[in-house]
């Protein structure tokens, strides 16, 4: 397995990647899918946007965007993870996530954000392990699949 930079080319693997989350979890909070198109435009200007790829399969990709676009949040990135539904479990994600930190140390960032599902899907334990903490709560503040979900903020310092 390889980690990399993403590039424009990739955005179709990585849309189907996504769209298995958005179509059938509530752990996006997207409605419907973006296509290949649309997640071409969201990789844009993104620079630490990775994907682990394999015999050139995309297995995974991981991001980071700015946390606010006020200047005083400038050492501060919001972080996101997202792995084949085929691919959990054998630590792919560690990996990524291991590599989006290192990526994000050399530009001056210092804290990381993941606004994640809660409970459920793993996603607060994988984060845990990962050295995150959990520092806020949002109750109920999405709607999806006709059900109130919550969501957790969590955060690390590198």
């Amino acid at each position: 397995m390889t980690i990399r930079k993403a590039i424009p080319s990739d955005a179709e693997e990585i849309a189907g990647i996504y769209r298995y989350y958005v179509e059938e979890t509530a752990i996006s909070f997207e409605y419907e899918a973006p296509d290949a198109d649309e997640m071409r435009k969201r990789m844009e200007g993104c620079p630490h946007y990775l994907v682990a790829e394999d015999d050139g399969k995309i297995l995974g990709y991981a991001y980071a965007h700015p946390f606010s676009a006020r200047a005083a949040y400038r050492r501060s990135a919001e972080v996101t993870i997202y792995l084949d539904k085929d691919q959990m479990g054998k630590g792919i994600g560690s990996e990524l996530y291991n590599a989006l930190e290192e990526d994000l140390r050399g530009s001056g960032i210092h804290n990381l954000y993941a606004i994640v599902m809660h409970p459920g899907y793993g996603s607060v334990e994988f984060h845990e392990r990962k050295g995150y903490r959990i520092v806020g709560k949002l109750t109920d503040c999405g709607e999806k699949f006709g059900k109130l979900w919550s969501v957790v903020y969590m955060e690390k310092n590198i």
